[in-house]
C-alpha cells in the first residue's frame, strides 16, 4: 500500500471519527433542528460538512494513489515537517486562547480594572486579543515557513487576514463570540 492510498484512508478514518464521534458529542443540536414548527440549522451542520468534504477528498486521493508504484514513501524529513505544521497549530491555538485573560490579568494586577475575562469577552479590545494574536501568529509564521524566512509582509498578512476575518464574521453579528471567547 503506497502512502497516497495510506493518507487517503487516514483522511477517511479521521473524518468519520469527527462526524459519529466529536461532532455529536460537542454540539448542542443536531443537523437540523425543528422548534415549534419551524425548522433551521442545527449547530451539526457546519462542521458535519466540512467532516463530509473531508471524507470525499480522502477516497479521493486513496483512489488516486491506487495502483501507483512510484509514490513516494513517508521520511524522516517529511515527519520533521508534519511535526512543524503540527507546533504552529498548537502554539497558535494557545495564543488565541489564552492571550485575552492573560492581558485582562496583567490589566488587573495594574489596578485598572476588577473585571474579569469573561466579563470583557465581548468587549473591544479584550474580545480580539487571543483572535488577532493567535490568527496573526499562524498566518504569518505558515507564510514564513513556505518561504524559508521572516518578513514584514507575512506578518502584515496575517495582520489583514484577521483583520478581514473579524470584519466577515465578528462586525456584520453583534450576537456572535469570536473564538475562543465562547468557551471562555
Amino acid at each position: 500500500m503506497n502512502t497516497d492510498v495510506m493518507l487517503g484512508l487516514g483522511v477517511v478514518l479521521l473524518a468519520l471519527l469527527a462526524i459519529f464521534i466529536w461532532v455529536p458529542d460537542d454540539t448542542a443540536t443536531g443537523l437540523i433542528v425543528k422548534l415549534r414548527g419551524r425548522v433551521s440549522i442545527g449547530d451539526a451542520l457546519a462542521p458535519t460538512a466540512a467532516f463530509v468534504l473531508m471524507v470525499v477528498a480522502g477516497v479521493l486521493i486513496a483512489f488516486e494513489g491506487h495502483g501507483k508504484d512510484d509514490v513516494p514513501h513517508l521520511s524522516l524529513a517529511n515527519l520533521r515537517f508534519v511535526g512543524l505544521f503540527a507546533a504552529l497549530f498548537l502554539v497558535s491555538v494557545i495564543l488565541m486562547r489564552w492571550t485575552g485573560p492573560a492581558l485582562v490579568g496583567l490589566v488587573h494586577l495594574l489596578g485598572s480594572t476588577d473585571a474579569s475575562y469573561r466579563d470583557l469577552r465581548d468587549t473591544v479590545p479584550w474580545k480580539y486579543a487571543g483572535f488577532v494574536t493567535g490568527g496573526t501568529f499562524l498566518v504569518t509564521m505558515l507564510m514564513s515557513l513556505i518561504e524559508r524566512r521572516l518578513s514584514w509582509r507575512a506578518l502584515l498578512v496575517g495582520l489583514a487576514v484577521t483583520a478581514l476575518l473579524i470584519l466577515i464574521f465578528d462586525v456584520p453579528f453583534s450576537d456572535l463570540l469570536l473564538p475562543p471567547n465562547g468557551d471562555v
